[in-house]
């Protein structure tokens, strides 16, 4: 790929924009999703107002999933488009690809979410300037709103002609998930749009107007209505040199089944989506991108504020992207939905959730927003009943989670087929809906992080040991039992690295199987000793006295890999004894996946190639169960056979690089992360960002070079900083305090906000133990991290 090919510009002087200098109807894809807006409930693509080949219009409703037939897994459906907008100037459609186009930007501003694009254009005798501004409304969820303005450059008159309005014509890359539904037109110039999905019969009732800064330059217009369209055709007065067209668009979307729809009757659903929009129309586009503005300010950042002091101003640039994204994705909203490996950037796994939520991205909202990691959490207790359905199925008892979730209790939504492989030519089968369970303690171990940060023990008694205890059921159903060993194992499995499936003993699988169990043991024990109330109730309700003398005697016999000789831990039963080959020619590549230009799956199984970390994140995960030189032994040996393939894996490398002294190590790894989506590579993202690697940006951060991680239930602040940072400065909520945290090379400084709160709180560091009292400072002095661990 010829690097200088890329479009993308980061303004060194500039953490908060992102932007691109030219454009190239060949590469949309990438600007599309990473210039994509959202606010949780809804989001949508940064496709352009006039249209290309190669544009992917896309816009998704959070939990809005639907089938479009019965041979397909359930995916978000693509809402009727409302962003297109044809514009003609003198019977000249516009369109960047003929004439010249000067002082072109695309800018996104990760603060306010605002997207602004600017050029001139200059087409046989047009010559005009355009500015086109959105924003997805962070006060409103229902908003979208688009403004437009057009300056004639020409001696010559511009007569300009415009199309307007809600295109169902849209489709899932062909999956048309909507009937045809019912067009209205309203005598205020209102325009709707009411469609039902095909079989989840979820309404969707769209609005949407066009305000003009001044009416009288409409000449003439009317509205038109075609299959599965409505639109406003509006002609203008000829519009004189340096005279200037200025109108906004306002778009609302509403469902049947949002929380705050005051009824589910149809009529009275467009009556209500009407009026919202109704009131809206008084307000400029400015006063209403303000009030965005300001609930960005108070809902994020003001509430999380984290700050490097580094040589290289993209660190800051790439962590303020991340952190827009998972604010723009998570439907904080409603905890019957969840956050899809894509947002709502584009149509990559159907909108579907995956383990990226508990191991990747949670971490973030549980230490910076835990009002939002309790709905992330519950989200997990609502597709109890689905993951019970699915260990039904599979003869196992408990709670088997779903590898792909789509509405919470569906159960499992992974697709049974994926791609052609090239050695067979047929359709290759995804076997992680089948045998990638380790997702099941995964869920366990993201709640059990939530309830040690938050001391939430409302919901730890109503859901989080609900959970744990039909996980452990899970777990212990799954275990088998190796008599020549005296063991229980795990056989038939596929572990993080998804280059190995039907493995025997998994090392991360086996260790958080056991982990899962023990934990429920405790909570029995505690609950049984300490809260006979609550325990008596989930006794009633789950059975968990059956089941305690079969978890005691198993969870002992669990077969966990050890180190060998030398110190390396086996990922599974086979995989020391396979072939290594030389990665180096494929890891050169930009593209994910170029091993399969020369392998099918069933070959790279039969090698030591690792798609993604496995034993590293068994580090991350249960740190405290290795030492940092068996940790720096495993990385050593199984980073060579690593590929990275998985935009999951650069952040957990970083941290463990981190946590065992290695930071320019760590250093190289985030860099490569941060170009995961940012990088110059310009079809990196053509699906929709990588959410969990988003996620990973700021768990390098805080949690690798920062130090911060909860371990055992204690919170542990071993920062690790690169060279490259003078300081690292920040905030986290603990225990419904919050810490202000400033970390140098030489000290780290830590104040518990002043509150009437008497909780006691203590922070470990280098094997120490500090106590935060209210309004107080503490200064931890710098150790040596290698010799503090060993």
């Amino acid at each position: 790929m010829d690097k200088q090919k890329s479009l993308m510009n980061y303004e060194r002087n500039s953490p908060w924009t992102i932007g691109e200098i030219g454009f190239d109807s060949q590469h949309l894809g990438k600007s599309e999703s990473i210039f994509s807006q959202g606010n949780g409930y809804l989001g949508l693509r940064a496709t352009l107002e006039e249209n290309y080949v190669n544009q992917k219009r896309d816009m998704f409703v959070a939990g809005t999933f639907n089938k479009f037939d019965n041979d397909e897994v359930t995916e978000l459906p693509n809402v009727p488009d409302v962003v297109g907008i044809d514009i003609k100037i003198n019977d000249i459609e516009l369109n960047l690809n003929q004439g010249k186009i000067s002082n072109y930007s695309l800018d996104l501003n990760l603060k306010t979410g605002e997207l602004v694009r600017k050029f001139d254009w200059q087409y046989r005798n047009v010559y005009l300037r355009f500015v086109f501004r959105r924003f997805v409304s962070f006060a409103n969820r229902h908003l979208l709103a688009q403004n437009i303005s057009i300056e004639n450059l020409s001696d010559i008159a511009a007569d300009i002609y415009l199309e307007s309005g809600i295109n169902g014509q849209v489709t899932n890359s062909g999956s048309q998930h909507f009937s045809e539904g019912i067009k209205v037109q309203h005598p205020n110039n209102i325009l709707q749009m009411i469609s039902e999905t095909t079989q989840s019969k979820i309404r969707f009732i769209q609005s949407t107007r066009l305000i003009f800064t001044e009416p009288t330059q409409i000449k003439r217009s009317l509205v038109a209505m075609g299959r599965r369209k409505i639109f406003q055709k509006i002609s203008l007065y000829p519009l004189l040199k340096n005279q200037k067209l200025s109108f906004s668009k306002y778009s609302t979307v509403f469902t049947s089944i949002d929380k705050d729809a005051e009824t589910t009757s149809q009529d009275q659903l467009i009556d209500q989506a009407r009026f919202f929009l109704e009131k809206l129309v008084g307000d400029s586009f400015d006063k209403l991108f303000n009030e965005s503005i300001s609930a960005w300010n108070h809902n994020v950042w003001e509430k999380h504020e984290i700050q490097i002091d580094s040589i290289d101003s993209t660190d800051q640039l790439s962590l303020n992207f991340a952190r827009y994204h998972l604010h723009s994705m998570v439907p904080s909203h409603d905890a019957r939905m969840n956050i899809g490996a894509k947002g709502f950037s584009g149509e990559g796994y159907k909108g579907h959730t995956f383990w990226d939520t508990e191991i990747f991205m949670l971490p973030y909202f549980i230490l910076a927003y835990p009002e939002i990691a309790k709905k992330l959490v519950t989200y997990r207790f609502l597709g109890l009943s689905g993951a019970e359905k699915k260990a039904k199925l599979n003869h196992y008892e408990g709670a088997q989670y779903p590898w792909e979730s789509a509405w919470p209790d569906d159960g499992e939504a992974t697709p049974v087929w994926g791609g052609i492989d090239i050695v067979t030519g047929k359709p290759t089968k995804i076997w992680s809906g089948f045998i990638e369970q380790h997702i099941t303690s995964d869920v366990a171990y993201g709640v059990k992080q939530y309830i040690d940060a938050t001391g939430d023990i409302d919901f730890a008694y109503s859901k989080g040991c609900e959970i744990i205890f039909e996980t452990a059921k899970f777990w212990s159903s799954r275990l088998s039992y190796n008599p020549s060993e005296q063991l229980y194992e795990i056989k038939n499995v596929i572990g993080p690295d998804e280059y190995k499936e039907h493995v025997n003993n998994n090392a991360f699988t086996n260790y958080s199987a056991q982990w899962n169990i023990y934990l429920a043991i405790e909570l029995y024990d505690d609950l049984k000793n300490n809260h006979s109330s609550v325990f008596e109730d989930l006794n009633n309700k789950l059975g968990i006295a059956d089941y305690i003398s079969d978890w005691r005697e198993k969870v002992k016999k669990i077969y966990l890999p050890k180190p060998n000789d030398k110190g390396v831990i086996p990922q599974d039963d086979d995989y020391l004894n396979k072939k290594v080959i030389d990665l180096s020619k494929y890891k050169s590549e930009d593209q994910v996946g170029a091993l399969f230009d020369d392998y099918n799956l069933k070959q790279v199984n039969n090698m030591q190639i690792t798609k993604q970390a496995d034993i590293i994140l068994l580090f991350f995960l249960f740190d405290s169960l290795f030492t940092k030189k068996i940790q720096k032994i495993n990385l050593d040996y199984y980073l060579p056979k690593t590929m990275h393939d998985s935009s999951l894996s650069l952040s957990t490398h970083a941290i463990i690089a981190a946590d065992i002294g290695q930071t320019a190590t760590a250093y190289d790894f985030f860099q490569k992360e941060k170009n995961i989506d940012m990088g110059s590579f310009m079809d990196s993202s053509n699906d929709g960002v990588h959410a969990a690697s988003l996620g990973g940006i700021w768990n390098s951060v805080v949690q690798g070079f920062g130090g911060v991680r909860i371990i055992d239930g204690i919170l542990r602040i071993e920062p690790n900083l690169p060279e490259a940072w003078k300081s690292l400065t920040f905030n986290i909520f603990w225990k419904n305090n919050r810490l202000d945290i400033q970390e140098f090379p030489d000290r780290t400084l830590i104040t518990r906000q002043s509150s009437t709160d008497s909780t006691k709180i203590f922070v470990s560091s280098k094997l120490k133990e500090y106590e935060l009292i209210s309004g107080k400072k503490i200064t931890i002095p710098k150790e040596n991290i290698m010799e503090a661990s060993k």
